[in-house]
């Protein structure tokens, strides 16, 4: 992934020393249900992931500029619910530390530019599940359209089976935005 920036994080790929950081984040109970995954359980656990985010190249690391650490992650991956090959989707999450700060949409912001402009993409989708309302207000705040709620669509790593709510951004819907 290319290194992308904003205001106040730095997009970057993931390096193996991140993972004392991933680890800080990706252990907390509010933020890998949120996202459909368990709560890591060891910093060794966050390496094997990291690593597969090294070999995967879909992911950024957030870097917060100030303290320079890894506060959350980005990800643009291939997509498996759709056959077109310039569709991606995104998934993101961030340290509870820093929710309610305008960084996810800023960061998202940034990516959506480049998956548009620079990997010229014809579509990104983001879901979130029913409870999760702050990816809800991200989503909404960056002007995706509402496709429709996938219903008991997908069995999280608890085995609970979750309603998918799906939304997507057109090239051409970006281009407006990005205009208007």
């Amino acid at each position: 992934m290319k290194t992308l920036e904003t205001n106040r994080l730095i997009l970057r790929p993931f390096r193996e020393r991140d993972a004392e950081d991933f680890f800080a984040y990706a252990s907390l109970p509010d933020v890998g249900p949120n996202a459909g995954w368990k709560p890591h359980e060891s910093i060794e656990e966050s390496r094997k992931i990291l690593r597969g985010f090294l070999e995967e190249d879909e992911v950024w690391a957030l870097e917060d500029k100030i303290s320079r650490k890894v506060i959350g992650s980005l990800g643009l991956h291939a997509d498996s619910g759709r056959s077109n090959p310039k569709s991606r989707m995104m998934g993101y999450c961030l340290s509870p530390a820093f929710w309610g700060k305008g960084l996810m949409p800023e960061a998202a912001d940034r990516a959506l530019r480049f998956a548009f402009e620079e990997l010229e993409l014809d579509l990104v989708w983001v879901t979130h599940y029913p409870f999760n309302s702050r990816s809800k207000r991200v989503i909404e705040k960056l002007g995706f359209a509402y496709e429709g709620t996938l219903r008991q669509a997908i069995r999280r790593y608890d085995g609970v089976v979750l309603d998918r709510i799906s939304y997507s951004m057109t090239r051409e819907e970006w281009e407006n935005r990005a205009q208007g």
